[in-house]
């Protein structure tokens, strides 16, 4: 019997609507941020309230890994000639290093117009270096213990093969090694016997269901994790004094805007403009598909734990088959992060500008090469770019304690930076899909049906329904 088609988002009242719900969480928890700083609730909202927004966070990255293996393994094995995944690898790599070399131009060229730490006084560089220089001291330890001074330009390569695969699925910074296994175990499942393979594909394909039914009841908490999230974040940026947050806004008012209108240039105007070229998706049925996750992503800064939202929300609203999907977007998760490298190569010029370093033209080009390299190893957790920066900056000779200048507005700008990179995900999947045919009209009666259709029309391993699964 076939299922019976949901009612449309839009034919709901808005205050059903996830976006809408989400919103009004965001906006909640900046009024709570704002009066528990003002009122001394900082240890309050660490215990009671802060705890709603690690569950929210937990729960995703708890169904980060199946998801990316379940319905990767599912995706590869539903091909049959390998050679369209060669394409599709091909495409999807290449559109996201062509984005994140733009995004870090845009990075540069505001950076060298602008000039954000051109009128920093010394006074100023001082007080911030002495306030943040113990996190500064931290973070470097932390660097040295990883080796991450150390890594070359292939290290990601290096990265990306695991030593040993259950290690690799109980941690969430270890998705591209997910990625490689979860590849190789679907070419592994094309290259054997039908039969042989159409039990242990039947397996992934109950999982992948499983694991999508969890994701919508795990969105469920949306709201609530939201609010907890963001209050936690303007409490703990603020501590009990909301003059503190403000005298750290206005000291590096210019080098957040610097940062924000190139985060904005590349999500609404580099993104819009591949998308029209490359797709026949209409830009308002794009940003409103993907809002919901925009949401999440801004609130979790995590792309890695928004993953199973944007899989969601590209398959459902946006009409991408979940063959496409669920190799591009696992993928994009790990390696696209364009925000992240704009705000890099921002981060770096502004921290020379208010060192009176002038960096030449091939100190500038080496920052756009080295932060499209960092950002393909930059794991997909709140925070890691600000380690990574580390890289750029000595590898142009600029002082990595001037991490310190930036650190005090980090998390506000980690949570702009990962709503470009979510969105980046799902615009390269819908470029992909549009390019292989792959773009159909939205799916509201349950995720899968189409991948099915196009895996059973290849010929490839056979589906449940084919295997007699169901």
């Amino acid at each position: 019997m076939e299922p019976t088609p949901a009612a449309a988002p839009d034919s709901q009242p808005w205050y059903k609507q996830l976006h809408w719900q989400i919103i009004l969480g965001l906006l909640l928890g900046l009024a709570y941020g704002v009066l528990a700083a003002q009122n001394g609730w900082g240890a309050f909202t660490t215990a009671w309230i802060k705890p709603f927004g690690t569950i929210f966070i937990t729960a995703l990255k708890l169904i980060a890994v199946p998801l990316v293996l379940a319905s990767l393994i599912t995706g590869v094995a539903s091909l049959s000639d390998l050679r369209k995944l060669s394409r599709i690898g091909g495409k999807t790599i290449g559109i996201y290093l062509m984005t994140t070399a733009i995004a870090v131009t845009i990075g540069v060229v505001l950076a060298d117009v602008i000039q954000p730490g051109g009128g920093f006084s010394p006074e100023l560089r001082d007080d911030l270096i002495e306030a943040f220089g113990d996190d500064v001291d931290a973070r470097m330890t932390s660097i040295e213990e990883a080796g991450i001074r150390d890594r070359g330009p292939l290290q990601f390569l290096v990265d990306a093969v695991s030593e040993n695969a259950f290690a690799s699925f109980s941690d969430n910074r270890s998705m591209l090694q997910v990625v490689v296994i979860a590849i190789l175990f679907g070419i592994g499942l094309v290259q054997i016997p039908r039969e042989r393979a159409a039990p242990v594909l039947a397996f992934f394909e109950g999982l992948n269901d499983v694991v999508i039914k969890l994701v919508d009841i795990v969105m469920l908490l949306a709201p609530i994790g939201v609010f907890a999230l963001l209050a936690d974040t303007i409490v703990s940026t603020a501590g009990d004094d909301p003059g503190r947050i403000m005298e750290l806004l206005l000291a590096l008012v210019k080098y957040m805007l610097v940062v924000l209108l190139g985060l904005a240039i590349h999500t609404f105007v580099t993104y819009p403009t591949v998308l029209k070229v490359l797709s026949p998706m209409k830009l308002k049925t794009f940003f409103s598909g993907i809002a919901p996750a925009q949401l999440v992503a801004f609130s979790t800064s995590s792309s890695g734990a928004t993953l199973p939202v944007t899989m969601e929300r590209c398959e459902e609203e946006l009409g991408v088959s979940e063959e496409v999907s669920s190799f591009v977007l696992p993928l994009g998760a790990t390696i696209n992060m364009d925000g992240t490298a704009l705000y890099q190569a921002v981060a770096t010029l502004f921290i020379a500008q208010a060192f009176a370093l002038d960096l030449g033209l091939g100190a500038q080009l080496t920052i756009v090469l080295t932060a499209v390299l960092a950002s393909i190893g930059t794991a997909a957790v709140p925070g890691a770019g600000i380690i990574m920066l580390v890289i750029i900056l000595e590898a142009v000779g600029v002082p990595a304690a001037g991490i310190a200048l930036i650190l005090g507005v980090d998390r506000i700008l980690d949570m702009c930076r990962t709503v470009t990179n979510v969105t980046g995900d799902a615009m390269v999947a819908t470029v992909v899909a549009a390019t292989e045919d792959q773009l159909f009209p939205p799916d509201r009666t349950g995720r899968g049906d189409t991948l099915r259709v196009v895996g059973e029309t290849a010929g490839a391993v056979p589906s449940r329904r084919e295997a007699g699964m169901i």
